[in-house]
């Protein structure tokens, strides 16, 4: 059993965890990200906001866990996104592509019947960890 001990961090520039998570658990050299919803830094959920807007904004919030955890999108090895409307998923998909570049981690999508307040788009994601041993 590893004595290596589990990093739990949460990003000052998004709005605090609602349950009882952590933004990110850093273990065993990855970086777990949770699930991230298109929520504003003031807490506001984008509920009303243009599919796009709320993909934008998610991938924002990934981008503030990767770095609370000092890795980046570079180091991605995993990315799940969740979308209510199927037909979505393109759009997602050229809005990712613009945000992550020639970096092609693994990557799933899935069809979700709801989403917490009503949102469109969530997604959760596995980085390297780059040498952060401790809070």
């Amino acid at each position: 059993m590893s004595s290596e001990p589990i990093v739990a961090l949460n990003s000052p520039e998004i709005s605090p965890p609602a349950g009882h998570y952590s933004h990110v658990c850093v273990a065993g050299g990855f970086v777990q990200v949770s699930g991230q919803l298109p929520i504003a830094p003031d807490g506001t959920p984008l509920r009303d906001s243009s599919f796009a807007a709320q993909a934008r904004q998610v991938l924002a919030n990934l981008d503030a866990c990767l770095g609370e955890a000092k890795t980046s999108r570079d180091k991605l090895v995993q990315v799940r996104v969740f979308v209510t409307d199927i037909g979505d998923w393109p759009l997602f998909n050229e809005i990712y592509k613009d945000w992550i570049g020639d970096h092609k981690p693994a990557r799933a999508v899935a069809g979700a019947s709801e989403l917490h307040y009503g949102l469109a788009v969530e997604v959760e994601a596995v980085a390297l960890a780059t040498g952060r041993s401790g809070p």
